[in-house]
């Protein structure tokens, strides 16, 4: 405790505004617990920049650990791009805070002498991605905590290349933010540095959309009626009018959770992966017969996909269900363009469904699979100039369509939800029964996602406990399936669990394990990168020989799924 009460006192110094000393003092004299927690660590500014709840103190994101994550960002790049003139722009969701932790962040750069571009408000990230590129920047910021509780917020930090940073640079910029004092932050604003701007990014941006999410000019939009929800966020800047400029004429906005509120009142998290934050825009399509529900989350990056199964009934789909749609739709629309010339691939992430890859192979695509998270999609288009990018997504609800956004893009994936839908309803089909097709052609997938929040030091302790014990003492059998083999991203190896072979894995080291059992069962264990989580994915299959068993196949697999988290005592 006398540790982190020196650490506590150091904010107390000059160096500190007399708000925060203000707030250390309280905490100090009259809630040590909440003083620990706040003092515990430091808030890494870590390879997917930083989240955390807001707050004085280390561990929290505040004015001190934006401002030193920005200079160092500062120091890297004045160190590291040789230019007369650098430049960054900077973009906010409608997070508490947001539009002033934004203003602190550009007065940083630009007292560091790099020219900040600022948007005018709030704006979707993938924005953030397109307009890095697009006004020539060297890196991009946008602060958000994407779908995270209403007391969070965070930074991630974009390279030239419109993708969130990877290595060399994310080491490189790490480095330089933790040799740094927060006394060496330079706070002092150069006002002609810094540019707001606006509507004029957000109408190229859009029309990029338009062009980049539409599958052909022979559908009739106006037959689909579409029910669109931005959970309180940042789509509500571009997503109605990306559809109107798209030509859908029908489509009704849920009223109550239109505009912008960091408090997120009308749901418990604004998370379109939980069908709870659906609810509102599902009851409204069943009310006026809707052919699909669209929802964002806070920053528009991710998008639930609510469609109507062969029941009728609104059913949200999971993030490898769209995905898998989505990739078949746009590898078709290549193949009828005569644009598959050997030299496409999509991209996929280690954590995301198989049956992606299965669906890319019949169209003869390779299928690039990198760790979690778009920043290696965005990679993957970087490190293949000679390759052509079709569309990428992973299970995290994210999709990414053509390259001229580099990170998972609400907004243009949206647009190619309600191009399936409708081209699906034209064609006398429905988006769900495209997705059962697939299954019929190949195999019924079906994966689950289960989250287990283990707070503060004893919950990162338990949460190392868990990953080392299934590393140490591997998993036999899945539901009396053998397991196969152990692939352990931390070691880089894949090891066979009959033979004893280890094969070396080559991807940046990541704290995943991944069992795969002979019958194809996979169960995945990572611990969350910006949550006190730990998180478990469970992939199982079948054959589907017809359309009509569908739901008895469905029902089968997810009660396979149950036993599992059941043997494994994560119920």
């Amino acid at each position: 405790m006398n540790e982190i009460l020196n650490k506590a006192q150091q904010w107390l110094t000059s160096t500190f505004d007399e708000e925060t000393r203000t707030e250390i003092e309280h905490l100090i004299n009259n809630n040590p617990e909440d003083l620990a927690d706040r003092f515990y660590k430091d808030l890494e500014f870590g390879t997917g920049g930083m989240r955390g709840t807001m707050g004085a103190g280390t561990n929290r994101i505040n004015k001190y650990t934006l401002g030193k994550a920005t200079q160092g960002l500062a120091n890297y790049l004045i160190e590291n791009v040789t230019k007369e003139q650098l430049k960054v722009v900077i973009a906010y969701d409608c997070r508490h805070n947001s539009k002033k932790f934004a203003k602190i962040v550009a007065d940083v750069l630009s007292a560091n002498n790099i020219k900040v571009f600022l948007f005018e408000d709030l704006r979707p990230t993938p924005e953030l991605s397109f307009a890095v590129r697009y006004l020539d920047c060297d890196a991009g910021i946008v602060l958000t905590a994407s779908h995270n509780p209403p007391e969070y917020n965070g930074y991630k930090v974009y390279w030239a290349d419109g993708g969130q940073i990877v290595p060399p640079q994310d080491s490189g910029i790490i480095n330089k933010v933790n040799a740094l004092e927060f006394s060496e932050i330079n706070f002092d604003a150069q006002e002609n540095l810094i540019e707001i701007i606006g509507k004029e990014v957000d109408d190229v941006f859009i029309k990029a959309s338009v062009k980049n999410g539409s599958l052909t000019t022979n559908i009739d939009r106006n037959n689909l009626k579409i029910v669109f929800t931005s959970l309180h966020g940042t789509s509500i800047m571009s997503i109605p009018e990306a559809l109107k400029k798209a030509g859908y004429t029908d489509v009704h906005i849920v009223e109550e959770q239109k505009i912008p509120n960091g408090d997120f009142p009308t749901v418990k998290s604004p998370n379109p992966e939980e069908p709870e934050a659906l609810e509102m825009a599902t009851n409204l399509a069943n009310k006026i017969n809707a052919d699909i529900v669209i929802g964002t989350d806070p920053d528009c990056d991710r998008l639930g996909v609510a469609i109507r199964d062969t029941n009728g009934n609104m059913k949200l789909l999971n993030g490898n269900q769209t995905m898998v749609v989505m990739t078949d739709f746009l590898l078709r629309k290549w193949k009828n363009e005569n644009k598959l010339q050997g030299k496409e691939f999509v991209g996929s992430t280690i954590v995301s469904t198989e049956l992606v890859n299965d669906v890319a192979t019949s169209f003869g695509v390779e299928t690039k699979i990198g760790l979690t998270g778009f920043k290696w999609i965005a990679k993957m288009i970087k490190d293949h100039p000679n390759l052509e990018f079709v569309g990428g997504g992973e299970e995290s609800f994210g999709f990414m369509v053509g390259d001229f956004v580099r990170d998972k893009d609400a907004v243009t994936a949206c647009l190619l939800a309600c191009e399936v839908a409708a081209l699906a309803k034209q064609e006398g089909s429905s988006f769900y029964e495209e997705l059962l097709k697939i299954y019929v052609n190949y195999k019924f997938y079906k994966e689950h996602l289960i989250s287990i929040t283990k707070k503060g030091m004893d919950g990162a302790a338990e949460i190392d406990k868990m990953l080392r014990e299934m590393r140490n003492n591997p998993i036999a059998e899945i539901d009396g399936e053998k397991v196969e083999t152990l692939s352990d991203y931390q070691a880089s190896t894949r090891k066979n669990l009959f033979t004893g072979k280890t094969t070396n894995i080559d991807l940046p080291k990541s704290n995943v394990l991944i069992y795969k059992t002979t019958a194809g069962t996979r169960v995945a264990a990572r611990p969350s990168g910006t949550e006190p989580k730990i998180k478990f994915y469970f992939s199982v299959n079948s054959n589907l020989d017809n359309i009509k068993n569908a739901e008895k196949i469905e029902a089968e697999l997810d009660a396979k799924i149950q036993r599992i988290i059941k043997e494994m005592n994560l119920h």
